[in-house]
């Protein structure tokens, strides 16, 4: 990877990005960012270079997110599942078909925003459940490590449980806290960053306070109705990229 201006500005608004979504929902869209990346790397590459920044990003996150906003119980049942998932992921890391996986995740998750479209856009407030809880963290493990798209099964758990705005974001951000500071030392090993990567990284730095703070501020002025909605439009973002992915890996 070359190191230019231009590769160290789309970098740095890649990171900010992700970091504003980390402020103001906690967590699980950080794949919204990875487009920017890929303009000016391989997408391999930025994975590498974000598994270690993630671990910045988290722990300024929990800056905002304090143990007040953590659904403690869903974490006990998602965690598990998390821990697995991305042992699996790294195991099979070079096996999986990655293009698979996108396409029936980005399926997946489209299904099930339409049908909370179809039942009229409303919060609801499902009853926990340990076998969906531990699916989800479990999918959730092997996207995130795949890919670092582990939101969606995680966000098709949480959201139908009508959480509060700020124990939805808090739980995320605490569940991707545990799962990026997992998978970074499998992702440094499989990428082996160069030092114009680390560099980068390095440059990229500033983005974090400034993203994260600005998402905490945006998360305090939209309602609960409004968060719910922008996690819904945000799932139809991630999904679509998701797709994309999978679909023109087959088509090259």
């Amino acid at each position: 990877m070359e190191l230019t201006i231009v590769t160290v500005l789309v970098a740095f608004a890649g990171v900010f990005l992700i970091c504003f979504m980390k402020g103001a929902f906690g967590g699980g869209f950080s794949i919204v960012g990875i487009p920017l990346l890929s303009i000016v790397m391989d997408p391999v590459v930025a994975g590498g270079l974000l598994a270690p920044m993630f671990i910045a990003m988290d722990l300024f996150a929990l800056r905002y997110w304090k143990p007040s906003t953590w659904s403690r119980p869903d974490l006990v049942l998602l965690l598990p599942g998390l821990v697995t998932g991305i042992g699996l992921g790294f195991l099979a890391f070079r096996f999986l078909d990655h293009r698979a996986i996108a396409i029936v995740m980005a399926s997946v998750t489209l299904i099930f925003v339409g049908l909370w479209f179809v039942g009229g856009g409303k919060v609801t407030s499902r009853q926990r459940s340990t076998p969906q809880a531990m699916a989800a963290g479990f999918a959730s493990g092997v996207t995130t490590m795949v890919a670092h798209a582990g939101g969606p099964p995680l966000a098709m758990y949480l959201l139908p449980l009508g959480l509060t705005k700020e124990v939805y974001a808090g739980t995320t951000s605490l569940f991707f806290t545990v799962g990026n500071a997992i998978k970074a030392v499998p992702w440094l090993l499989l990428v082996k960053p160069g030092t114009d990567v680390w560099t980068l990284m390095a440059l990229c730095l500033p983005a974090i306070p400034t993203g994260v703070w600005l998402g905490w501020r945006l998360h305090g002025i939209l309602d609960q109705r409004q968060i719910y909605r922008a996690c819904y439009g945000l799932l139809v973002v991630t999904a679509l990229k998701l797709l994309w992915d999978g679909i023109s890996g087959y088509l090259a």
